[in-house]
């Protein structure tokens, strides 16, 4: 694609779009047969060099933090939190799990993540940790990601608290805390279960927004339609999530569009303008790796609906952990490639 004089020449008053990724990446193999802290140090690395090669503005460290190979169908996003949490035990009864299946919007978890049975504390859990050994790691701007208090309610079975706003509140306590502690250049509340629930925005939104007010960088709020074995899980429309997105204390989206497509752009006229935009231009449920080109017409697209410069990022859909690795650093190589082509660098 060939992008027009007028574009560069009008983007120039604006701030470089930044390339980034949401988070994960396919685990490296040997890493499923040895997971001492030597050994995800390396992968850790592998992952890191990899998005430094590709040209990616803010790196993560894949999510390998998190990964524990007993867990490999969430990538860690979710079991990783509420198994270090106090409050919260991993062995239930039949009756626990018929609780769990009558929530909707669940259906495509067979058991829930963990019972909550007492008040939610911090127990085992160090996210401080995570950040400061992949920080060591690398010299490009760092992105840490976080599972939010919204999903991590969503996929427990409540037995103390009563209520889906005060489970939630309680878990936000718990990653704010730890988030007032995490340096990062940018912090990503994930959150894969409000697109398809938005009448649960004002609980959910609470719960977020306290998270978000301990974040002491770049906040950044990733929604997707779901990733679950590389299958999209919740329905709905963006334009009915507006009025959370608006209340959301962030600087910025991480947002799904390559899969969905771009149709619902317009609703994002509406978003607060203090909101950046992140644009999903990689879909990461197909093995086909984009042209630069295509991305650069997406880009280009998103500017003449919403206006140049309202995009300051572009990232894939969701994380990388379903693909083989091959396919995960072309898509990477292509998202820069995009990024430069559009913005007509050398």
């Amino acid at each position: 694609m060939n992008v027009t004089g007028s574009h560069r020449d009008t983007f120039r008053t604006f701030m470089p779009i930044q390339t980034t990724v949401v988070g994960s990446y396919p685990t490296p193999h040997w890493l499923l047969g040895n997971t001492s802290r030597a050994a995800l140090r390396d992968a850790v690395m592998v992952v890191l060099k990899t998005q430094e090669l590709a040209g990616i503005d803010v790196v993560a460290d894949g999510e390998l933090n998190r990964f524990d190979p007993s867990h490999p169908e969430t990538n860690g996003m979710i079991d990783y939190f509420v198994t270090r949490m106090d409050g919260i035990r991993s062995r239930f009864t039949v009756s626990d799990i018929d609780q769990f299946r009558r929530h909707a919007g669940m259906s495509y978890r067979t058991d829930p993540a963990g019972l909550v049975t007492g008040p939610i504390g911090e127990g085992v859990l160090n996210l401080p940790r995570d950040y400061e050994f992949t920080r060591s790691l690398t010299h490009k701007p760092l992105k840490f990601t976080c599972t939010g208090p919204h999903m991590l309610t969503k996929v427990l079975t409540d037995r103390y608290y009563g209520s889906h706003e005060k489970l939630a509140m309680s878990i936000a306590t718990v990653l704010s805390a730890q988030m007032e502690r995490i340096d990062a250049a940018v912090v990503q509340i994930d959150e894969a279960n409000i697109s398809g629930h938005p009448e649960d925005r004002d609980w959910g939104l609470a719960a977020i927004n306290h998270v978000l007010e301990g974040i002491r960088g770049v906040r950044a709020v990733h929604i997707c339609f779901g990733n679950y074995g590389g299958q999209t899980v919740q329905k709905g429309f963006w334009k009915d999530l507006m009025p959370f997105l608006n209340g959301l204390k962030a600087d910025h989206l991480v947002l799904e569009f390559a899969r969905r497509g771009y149709q619902e752009l317009e609703a994002f006229r509406e978003l607060d303008p203090n909101i950046g935009l992140g644009l999903g231009v990689i879909d990461i449920k197909d093995n086909v790796i984009e042209s630069p080109e295509l991305i650069a017409q997406r880009l280009d697209h998103a500017a003449k609906v919403l206006g140049e410069g309202r995009v300051q990022y572009i990232h894939p859909d969701c994380g990388f952990w379903m693909l083989q690795r091959s396919v995960a650093d072309g898509k990477m190589r292509a998202l820069v490639a995009g990024r430069d082509l559009y913005e007509g660098r050398n």
